[in-house]
């Protein structure tokens, strides 16, 4: 059985974890306005695989936190995440703060 997508919420935080892609995302998206309601910050740092609708989803999950007036702050993002976000030129939309080296 294929790995699904798994979340919780603690505070402004939506943690995200598993694989968030085309076949696992349907949960989410279904309860995503309920989901999203406090949220601020959405940290991607147990996701292990993430396709092009898993970035949509993010994108779209973005979307709803500008809608409530906040600025969405993305943590954790990997490297595969990051060259994803780079292909589609999502890096202005898909922001997480600066890691000091």
């Amino acid at each position: 059985m294929a790995e699904q997508l798994s979340w919780h919420v603690d505070a402004v935080t939506l943690y995200l974890s598993g694989k968030l892609d085309g076949e696992t995302l349907l949960p989410l998206w279904q309860q995503r306005e309920t989901v999203m309601k406090q949220i601020e910050i959405i940290d991607v740092s147990a996701l292990e695989r993430v396709d092009s609708a898993g970035l949509a989803l993010l994108v779209h999950l973005r979307q709803i936190i500008q809608q409530q007036g906040k600025t969405p702050i993305f943590q954790g993002i990997n490297d595969k995440l990051h060259s994803l976000i780079a292909l589609y030129n999502l890096q202005q939309i898909i922001v997480s703060p600066a890691v000091s080296d």
